[in-house]
């Protein structure tokens, strides 16, 4: 069992060693990315969001005042 564990975390290590890890710029390139897309995507489900509360109220009823 100790021969296995051994052998299995020289591997690791070994394959840990040919990662290929990316550039502090590449890194805060892709930040920045994620975070915009992040943005974006929030205002286009805040108005999808709201486009199918107005649906629903104006289906519903709701949405005409007595």
């Amino acid at each position: 069992m100790s021969k296995n564990l051994a052998q299995f975390i020289r591997e690791t290590r070994q394959e840990a060693l040919k990662v290929s890890w990316p550039t502090r710029k590449e890194t805060m390139t892709t930040t920045v990315v994620v975070f915009i897309m992040i943005f974006i995507m929030s205002m286009i489900l805040l108005v999808t969001d709201g486009v199918i509360a107005a649906s629903v109220k104006f289906i519903l009823g709701l949405g005409v005042e007595k």
